[in-house]
């Protein structure tokens, strides 16, 4: 089970660049239920996502790149790539901060993953976080990979 809230961030936070990062691509090869393929560094997951906003069911599946490479010929949609930096919060929790390449180059997304529900909804997040976006599916990756692109 992912229990997750999702904000939008204006602006980065101070010293950025010394927590540790993850390069991540995914694609998606069905929107309803959601499965999706990612590259993280140099692992490779293939990912069931039930539906739902902030509790979603979650199951992941290490996926060689040779099967990853194959399935990425696949997708439906936008290549969705990101560096996500991952900053601690607490004891507890830890912020995993989303900077979004080309062709979503701007987008800025922080997530915050909770052992229970009581916690997720109860969460008062950092001053430097934005606008609340957690029960919105505009900002879901695979939302993001359906849009159409303008050039």
């Amino acid at each position: 089970m992912e229990i997750e809230r999702k904000y939008l961030i204006d602006q980065l936070p101070e010293n950025l660049m010394s927590y540790p990062s993850h390069e991540i691509e995914q694609g998606y090869l069905c929107i309803s239920p959601v499965v999706r393929i990612r590259r993280q560094d140099d692992e490779y997951f293939l990912t069931y996502k039930s539906k739902g906003l902030m509790v979603r069911e979650e199951y992941n599946l290490p996926l060689s790149k040779q099967s990853y490479l194959h399935l990425k010929e696949k997708i439906d949609g936008n290549l969705i790539s990101k560096t996500r930096y991952r900053i601690p919060f607490n004891d507890i929790l830890t912020i995993e901060l989303d900077v979004f390449h080309a062709p979503f180059d701007g987008l800025l997304l922080a997530e915050v993953e909770f052992p229970t529900e009581e916690m997720a909804n109860t969460f008062i997040p950092p001053t430097w976080f934005g606008e609340d976006v957690t029960f919105s599916s505009a900002y879901h990756n695979s939302t993001l990979s359906q849009m159409p692109l303008s050039f």
